[in-house]
């Protein structure tokens, strides 16, 4: 049999209802914040992620689906949401617009990883991304999005990790300090972290191998070695988010995995899962729309991952609201009937009124049965004395309580009860 593509799953009917009501909170908050949606194709050219993201990290070096199109373009599947954004802000000239330009997005994401729980290989991201305005005050309205969004669905027992890992003046002198440190440790490394520490170091306090870990938690911190105008920059944003009344941690190991980062970088955690389970993360990435070609424009960003959303929801035993369903459905008593019901049906769903049939050859009793497995709140039933009369019998299946009522009124009927 087929089978669905390793590290990827269907979402059924059944979790809908946990996705829809994602979504709706994700674009509710989007819209109190002044954030505008914007959708970008599922797949870009190449030089975009590699430049943007970095070539040397585990995103462009393993993780990218890449493959070459009939025109002989190198494409890359979307492996994250920050660059198309930038793209289409440079492409359609959003920076001729008032700034900050304010945008959200709900896309596929594809990274050729080892599938684990939570982990996938196309996954989902709800994202923000803000263009112009490079105030760390910008800074603590993203991280409070990011907040508020995972209050709002009622998940509980939150971290939020915080760092700053400078800019292009002061970060240069930390990685230095970095790889000195690190040299020390060189037979104790991990085979991947050895190749960080001569070709990207800030990318060893990242590394999740336990010995790595280790020698991580001593490392010298980041912000330490700021410049005055990153230290005022990060010491502001404290202060905002206290204002805020958003608790922090700062993590000197947060670094992200993106290259275009600088300034703030934040992670919103479980406190019980760590950062293997992160649900959203984020940061500043001043230079990239430059590094693109467009003018010098301070950008933050966050993104939180669904699927992980979904597992907390679950684990915690959220409940979520159910989808909307039909209310009504239609049963009917003989081959006449059974034309009358089909149209009646028709006239409800033009009306607004959500309607199901039964399966055809079902007898009377066994069409109400299957009326209340389905949950409906009223069965409409048809025969061949109600066609004589032009009415119907409505059954409140709740309360089993019948009522004869002509068919022309039956849609407004019906809608009042709503």
């Amino acid at each position: 049999m087929y089978q669905a593509p390793r590290g990827t799953f269907d979402i059924l009917p059944d979790d809908q209802a946990y996705w829809r009501y994602i979504e709706q909170k994700a674009v509710e908050l989007c819209q109190l914040y002044g954030y505008q949606r914007i959708d970008t194709p599922a797949f870009e050219e190449t030089r975009l992620f590699s430049r943007s993201i970095g070539e040397v990290t585990d995103i462009v070096e393993k993780e990218m689906y890449t493959f070459e199109d009939k025109g002989g373009k190198q494409i890359t599947l979307r492996p994250e949401g920050t660059a198309p954004v930038c793209r289409a802000y440079l492409e359609h000239g959003m920076h001729n617009l008032p700034q900050p330009v304010k945008l959200f997005y709900l896309a596929s994401i594809f990274r050729y990883e080892r599938p684990q729980s939570g982990r996938y290989r196309e996954h989902h991201q709800f994202g923000c991304e803000v263009f112009g305005d490079g105030a760390p005050a910008l800074d603590a309205e993203v991280i409070d999005i990011a907040w508020q969004f995972f209050s709002s669905l009622a998940i509980g027992q939150l971290s939020l990790n915080l760092n700053s890992i400078g800019c292009r003046e002061c970060r240069p002198g930390y990685l230095i300090v970095l790889q000195e440190y690190y040299s020390r440790y060189n037979r104790d490394l991990c085979p991947d972290c050895k190749v960080r520490l001569k070709r990207n170091p800030l990318r060893l306090l990242d590394c999740k191998q336990p010995l790595c870990r280790q020698v991580a938690s001593s490392a010298p911190q980041s912000v330490n070695s700021l410049c005055p105008q990153c230290g005022e920059h990060f010491e502001q944003l404290k202060g905002y988010l206290g204002l805020l009344e958003l608790p922090f941690v700062v993590n000197h190991c947060l670094v992200r995995g993106l290259d275009y980062y600088t300034r703030t970088v934040f992670e919103i955690q479980p406190e019980a899962e760590g950062a293997q389970s992160t649900l959203g993360g984020g940061g500043r990435y001043d230079y990239l729309i430059e590094e693109l070609g467009g003018n010098p424009t301070p950008a933050i960003g966050f993104a939180s991952g669904i699927e992980r959303i979904v597992l907390n929801l679950k684990r915690q035993e959220v409940a979520v609201p159910a989808l909307p369903r039909p209310r009504v459905f239609v049963a009917h008593l003989g081959h006449e009937a059974r034309g009358e019901a089909v149209r009646l049906a028709s006239v409800l769903r033009r009306a607004g009124i959500g309607v199901l049939e039964p399966v055809a050859g079902k007898s009377l009793k066994a069409q109400l049965r299957q009326a209340n497995t389905l949950n409906v709140a009223y069965a409409v039933l048809i025969g061949e004395q109600e066609i004589d009369t032009g009415t119907v019998m409505l059954r409140n299946m709740a309360t089993s309580e019948q009522k004869n009522i002509p068919v022309a009124q039956l849609p407004g009927y019906l809608q009042r009860l709503d």
